[in-house]
């Protein structure tokens, strides 16, 4: 790795934590997820203060945690694996606060995988409609699970693009082991 963190993006479950957990382990860094940190500064989940206090304060939460976590890499020698939340490329000021940290690696998932995880975590009320639904879906009122997924596909075309655009390099998630992944991600990012 060519100095600085390795600060980790993508839509949700495409797997920043599982890698980042992989990678710090194998360069010997400490692993930060700023979902966790979220949790530990503020005893809420990202969901919770998202659903409950609206996403103002969800980035307000995010800046504070990236902020924190910024603080402790650089007292602890510039040098982590960081994890972000899905969101995070729609909150400028958190990312400005990682982007001195080192290279945003963007972890691309396949459409279908990421779809597929999301939606293993709803449920379908009796009358057909879907609950349970990441905020960015239910504030839409699918009425169906396939329209749930339809309503992913223009969410996850959205992130892609903006991921794209801020990452420093981006790394496709192959059908493959997560240490596999850990291994291409770290030889790409050798390569950067």
């Amino acid at each position: 790795m060519n100095g600085g963190s390795i600060i980790l993006m993508g839509i949700k479950h495409c797997g920043k934590s599982t890698q980042g957990k992989l990678i710090a382990s194998k360069l010997d860094l400490a692993f930060y997820d700023t979902d966790d940190v979220i949790a530990a500064l503020t005893g809420k989940s990202a969901r919770d203060i998202f659903s409950g206090q609206g996403e103002a304060a969800f980035k307000d939460a995010e800046i504070c945690a990236c902020r924190h976590v910024a603080g402790i890499v650089k007292k602890d020698g510039g040098r982590a694996v960081i994890a972000t939340g899905g969101g995070i490329c729609n909150n400028a000021p958190a990312l400005e606060v990682l982007r001195p940290l080192g290279a945003f690696v963007f972890l691309i998932a396949p459409e279908q995988v990421a779809a597929d995880r999301i939606l293993k975590e709803a449920r379908t009320r009796p009358d057909g409609t879907p609950e349970n639904l990441p905020a960015y879906i239910a504030k839409k009122n699918p009425h169906s699970m396939d329209e749930a997924r339809r309503m992913f596909h223009e969410f996850y075309e959205e992130r892609t693009r903006l991921y794209a655009g801020i990452a420093d390099c981006s790394v496709r998630m192959e059908n493959d082991s997560k240490q596999a992944n850990a291994d291409r991600i770290i030889s790409f990012i050798n390569r950067s």
